[in-house]
């Protein structure tokens, strides 16, 4: 049985992305947020990689980026070995990305309410 797809919201909608910067490089994305809730969730870059439908490489030098621009790792990794290897957020990773996720609820009301005027027009 297919899905039927949820009727759009009449009207105009405001979008925007919100991504941390450090010394203007990219800390912190929508991609990289989704990277650390799925590592949260499985401890593990690889299985997160694939819930994703990322590759490997592409997860990896993700947050390998996202851990060298920090004061310190987001996340803590270990390599496999005999119970396999595996990855979980450090204290910083949990707080950033709930800051993160925190924000993105703050903007997505402030568009939501920024678009009024812009429903009246339609």
């Amino acid at each position: 049985m297919k899905r039927r797809k949820k009727p759009a919201a009449p009207g105009a909608r405001l979008r925007g992305r919100i991504w941390v910067e450090i010394d203007d490089k990219a800390a912190l994305t929508d991609a990289g947020a989704d990277l650390l809730e799925q590592i949260a969730v499985c401890g593990s870059l690889s299985e997160a990689a694939r819930r994703l439908h990322y590759s490997y490489r592409r997860a990896w030098m993700l947050l390998d980026g996202m851990n060298h621009r920090w004061p310190t790792p987001l996340v803590k990794t270990a390599t496999g070995g005999h119970r396999g290897g595996g990855a979980q957020l450090t204290e910083l990773g949990t707080r950033v990305l709930g800051a993160y996720r925190d924000l993105q609820l703050q903007v997505e009301h402030l568009l939501d309410a920024a678009a009024d005027p812009f429903r009246l027009m339609i």
